[in-house]
């Protein structure tokens, strides 16, 4: 991982791969588009990359994600302009979750965000707006004493989530501490303890490797930035630790089914620039208590129409799911004289819960729990009912 800048991106268009997709061809992958990139959608099938991730444990390529890092003494101070969180308040390793907004509230992009030193941060942002973040952060920190490197090529991401993660990652030759990070503490014990979105710099055959307790899954589970040149090295040695673990390899389409039911939005489903935080249940990631301006700050005070739509979860019977698209009614009434009331941004056949899960925008008299819809499923409306989210929570450990 390096620290040369990067000016906005020349890249060719078109297909992109990962460092690692000579193993996931080797592995049998089906590959499918993803913002430019050639990633693996699934190895064996959905279902069984689903239940093992639910289990024991998957290990998922994520080097299509983009990382924007920021070094200078205002650090700090220019995030809490650019961003809607106070992000000058984390500690050194710690991590959040943050949300890049327009002026007129809108999200450009949901994004975690890391302190890896006084004066350095990471953001991480979605593959599709890696270059429209990495312009925002150069244009909105302007004004401040601090550099913006655009350092996506210089970085592949592993994750491995699961209820066995923790063992995988303990069990892997190689993988040790940063001699000069930990001053002196057991790896083993320092990893184990490691809480819920906080970093950890080690080292894998004595190279770099940030290890982070964050996912996308809504199971416990880590992820792991390092130099691509070392990221084969570092996918086979996580494989091997964990085939008696029941570790497997898992593709874009489990990790979009284990979101899902874990109630975590996506952007370009669930967020986007005609929505603003409140409407999809983010508004507590804006922080309006913070002293300094932030841009979209006063459409964010302002909030949504009273009318505008929001999110919401949907439980339905039988096995046909609601798909993204899908219009949401309030009544079972098929003679086309209604109006829809809302529209399904993802949905599927909950593999972990056996019944159709979706999330909807609808609007907000309608939001009630254990309110009854009814979802136009190619042509049948279905009655689906308004449920809290997340549909799954894993049981803590």
């Amino acid at each position: 991982m390096t620290s040369q800048q990067s000016q906005p991106s020349d890249r060719q268009t078109g297909e992109r791969t990962s460092p690692l997709h000579d193993a996931h061809s080797a592995a049998g992958a089906s590959f499918t588009d993803f913002a430019g990139w050639q990633m693996p959608v699934r190895y064996s099938s959905d279902l069984a990359e689903h239940h093992a991730v639910r289990t024991a444990a998957g290990l998922f390529d994520l080097s299509h994600m983009g990382e924007i890092v920021l070094i200078g003494p205002e650090a700090g101070e220019a995030l809490d302009y650019a961003l809607a969180g106070r992000l000058s308040a984390l500690a050194v390793d710690q991590a959040k979750y943050s949300l890049l907004l327009s002026r007129s509230g809108g999200i450009i992009d949901d994004l975690v965000v890391y302190r890896t030193g006084d004066d350095r941060y990471m953001v991480v942002a979605n593959a599709s707006n890696r270059d429209a973040v990495a312009q925002e952060l150069r244009d909105r920190t302007a004004p401040f004493d601090v550099e913006v490197f655009d350092e996506s090529d210089d970085i592949a991401l592993i994750a491995v989530q699961g209820p066995a993660a923790l063992s995988v990652l303990l069990a892997t030759a190689g993988l040790s501490a940063d001699a000069g990070a930990l001053g002196g503490a057991d790896f083993g014990e320092r990893l184990s303890a490691l809480k819920y979105y906080w970093s950890l710099p080690a080292e894998f055959e004595t190279h770099p490797v940030l290890i982070a307790r964050t996912g996308y899954t809504g199971e416990d589970g880590f992820e792991l930035y390092l130099a691509p040149d070392n990221a084969r090295a570092l996918w086979d040695a996580l494989l091997e630790a964990g085939a008696a673990q029941g570790l497997v390899p898992a593709g874009l389409a489990s990790r979009d089914t284990l979101r899902l039911e874990a109630g975590m939005p996506l952007y370009g489903h669930e967020l986007g620039l005609d929505t603003m935080p409140a409407q999809a249940g983010l508004g507590r990631v804006v922080n309006l208590a913070k002293e300094t301006d932030f841009v979209g700050r006063a459409a964010s005070e302002e909030g949504p129409d009273a009318e505008a739509r929001v999110l919401v979860g949907l439980v339905g019977e039988g096995k046909r799911a609601a798909r993204a698209g899908y219009p949401v009614y309030a009544k079972d009434v098929a003679d086309g004289e209604d109006a829809a009331v809302g529209v399904v941004t993802s949905g599927a056949l909950s593999p972990t819960l056996g019944v159709p899960i979706a999330m909807a925008y609808v609007a907000p008299q309608l939001a009630r729990e254990n309110t009854v819809l009814h979802v136009d499923v190619r042509g049948t409306r279905l009655p689906f009912t308004v449920t809290a989210l997340p549909f799954y929570s894993r049981k803590k450990r």
